[in-house]
């Protein structure tokens, strides 16, 4: 996908090139400035020398020396002092300049740390949101993949309330994965004589249903109902796509998925996308609730209350929220699988 948040040691990153966050001198220091340092070797440092440091907000590329990475790029993030001081403008320079500098060079793959989230004190979740917005941006007029890599946990942190209000919604939500079927098998049992009675009703209600629907429904409109019934995702897929007034270009990057894994779907009438693909592409076209089952449906899955995955996605859809890179802050937070390819 063209933005993912990993958990990993950037030093191992085997990408076009890997962000610093360096200070003024250029010359190592703490943190992933001196990882980054020990891991390219004394070739490094040498050549950090002739570039005369680099002010805060600004970015300067080197090569990657014995690091898996072709390039380093030395950004200075600011020091946070209360937020009011321009940090969060400086802050977004070094996410700019660095993706500028990648571009520049014809990289297709870059890795950051999340820049001042350690000793320079920037909040963690303010400093992460800086980061996504700012990445998400380019990309949405880029090609390139970019990763978030976070070291581990403690490194990575959403808003107190956004966690709070997700974890709320999925302990209201969440059932055993076996509830539903031992209510109903308790209903069957208590009532073995009125099934067959109740089945047959239901099949007369289903048929008069039918009909009803039919009779509403006329000429033209039934037909392109009927049809509906038997596309497949790839189908559903372009035609909600032509119905938004959306370019295939909009709607595959607002869904953080790879261009030619869209070419793929699009020329392949039968494609079976996986469940995270299938719900990245139903929140880059902002459907419903409803809208959104169905087009699982067309891939072969639902969504589910004993899953907490899809009850994250189910409470991102109720408020409204389509942006699906703050989805990905979340499911990353609890440990869920992303959205995209």
């Amino acid at each position: 996908m063209p933005l993912e948040i990993v958990r990993n040691d950037i030093t191992k990153m085997k990408v076009d090139a890997i962000v610093n966050a360096a200070n003024e001198s250029l010359l190592g220091g703490g943190g992933v400035d001196g990882a980054i340092h020990r891991a390219a070797g004394a070739g490094l440092l040498a050549e950090c020398r002739t570039l005369g440091g680099c002010q805060t907000g600004k970015a300067k590329i080197t090569d990657g020396y014995d690091l898996p990475a072709k390039y380093v790029i030395h950004t200075v993030g600011p020091i946070y002092n209360d937020g009011k001081h321009g940090e969060k403008v400086l802050l977004e320079s070094c996410y700019r300049e660095s993706l500028a500098l990648a571009k520049e060079h014809n990289c297709e793959t870059v890795a950051f740390p999340l820049i001042s989230s350690g000793v320079y004190g920037y909040p963690k979740d303010q400093a992460l949101k800086v980061a996504i917005d700012v990445i998400s941006d380019f990309l949405l007029e880029n090609e390139m993949t970019v990763y978030i890599v976070i070291f581990d946990k403690a490194a990575y942190k959403i808003s107190e309330k956004l966690f709070s209000d997700i974890a709320e919604y999925i302990d209201d939500n969440y059932v055993d994965e076996h509830t539903d079927y031992r209510r109903e098998s308790m209903r069957m049992n208590a009532l073995p004589q009125a099934a067959p009675h109740a089945r047959r009703k239901k099949a007369d209600v289903d048929f008069l249903e039918i009909c009803d629907c039919k009779a509403m429904v006329a000429g033209d409109d039934l037909d392109a109902k009927l049809r509906q019934i038997d596309e497949s995702f790839s189908q559903m897929l372009l035609r909600k796509i032509d119905e938004k007034g959306m370019t295939d270009a909009e709607c595959y990057k607002k869904a953080n998925i790879d261009r030619k894994l869209f070419s793929k779907i699009r020329s392949d009438i039968h494609y079976k996308p996986s469940k995270p693909t299938a719900l990245a592409f139903a929140i880059s076209l902002e459907l419903s609730l409803a809208e959104t089952e169905d087009m699982l449906r067309k891939a072969g899955f639902a969504l589910s209350h004993s899953n907490k995955f899809d009850i994250i996605i189910e409470y991102f859809i109720s408020k409204g929220n389509y942006n699906i890179f703050e989805i990905n802050e979340a499911l990353f937070a609890f440990d869920q699988s992303l959205l995209g390819a």
